[in-house]
């Protein structure tokens, strides 16, 4: 019988974290054996299955140490909560898989010197739909580089603190290196007043915050007489949470490094 991977989540009472446990706990090769979160959490000492009404023997802790169980994190929380985790899992070699988003260029460092001591896989979006739609958007820029423009639109829940998303400035990434840019030459993130006419070769980026929209994204092409649009809708955070356990199996056995989600389908 295959080994169980033994899984730390952080966040876990939140509702991603909520979510992830739910996956885990519906397939046999997955094994939860710690659940972190802030130390103000409400639910700290309770199972942390209890949610869905079972009881697994994994409380809910503040207490770090805990990940030292583990042999994969999976962190959806905030940046300064991640690089904490992930100072306990480049000590012991413990893999991560990170879903937190809007991280500084220190973070990221923080992120890049972590994966010299263990196997991380960092995306802003673990969907397998969100990662084809990667794919479509740098098809689309390469075929649409000549006259047509270029626009992001992403919309989240209102308690959402970071913008663009993740997701979105991955997007605009790929769409710039689809047609041999930098980003962050060619990225405008905001419009207001008296802008002028719209600048050849830039990426726009629009984000809408409300209600409890769990997370759109559209990449619009809009040329002379037509447009075209590549849309992902998230209905659910399901698919988020099955990519997180996709992601963590990729890293079982794996050497140290920086992954990511085209990695993970990749390999």
């Amino acid at each position: 019988m295959t080994e169980k991977i033994k899984l730390a989540i952080a966040g876990s009472s939140g509702r991603m974290g909520r979510t992830i446990i739910e996956a885990a706990l519906a397939v046999a090769d997955l094994q939860i054996v710690a659940a972190l979160d802030r130390p103000d959490c409400p639910d700290l000492g309770q199972d942390c299955a209890q949610f869905l009404g079972k009881t697994i023997g994994v409380p809910i802790v503040a207490d770090l140490s805990a990940i030292r169980g583990a042999q994969v994190l999976i962190d959806f929380t905030r940046p300064l909560a991640t690089l904490a985790h992930l100072a306990i899992c480049a000590e012991h070699g413990i893999g991560a898989v990170i879903g937190t988003t809007g991280f500084d260029s220190s973070g990221k460092a923080a992120l890049a010197a972590a994966a010299e001591k263990t196997a991380l896989v960092v995306a802003p979006n673990m969907s397998v739909g969100v990662q084809a739609m990667v794919r479509l958007v740098e098809l689309g820029a390469r075929l649409l580089a000549q006259g047509y423009d270029l626009e992001i639109i992403e919309t989240h829940h209102r308690d959402k603190v970071d913008a663009p998303s993740g997701t979105a400035l991955q997007l605009g990434e790929a769409a710039a290196r689809a047609r041999g840019q930098r980003l962050e030459s060619c990225a405008v993130f905001s419009r207001h007043g008296h802008t002028g006419p719209r600048v050849e070769g830039s990426i726009g980026f629009s984000a809408i915050r409300g209600g409890d929209i769990i997370g759109d994204h559209t990449v619009l092409f809009a040329g002379t007489g037509e447009r075209i649009e590549i849309t992902h809708r998230s209905s659910n955070r399901q698919a988020y949470a099955l990519g997180a356990l996709r992601a963590a199996r990729f890293l079982k056995g794996r050497a140290l490094g920086l992954y990511n989600m085209q990695d993970v389908l990749s390999g």
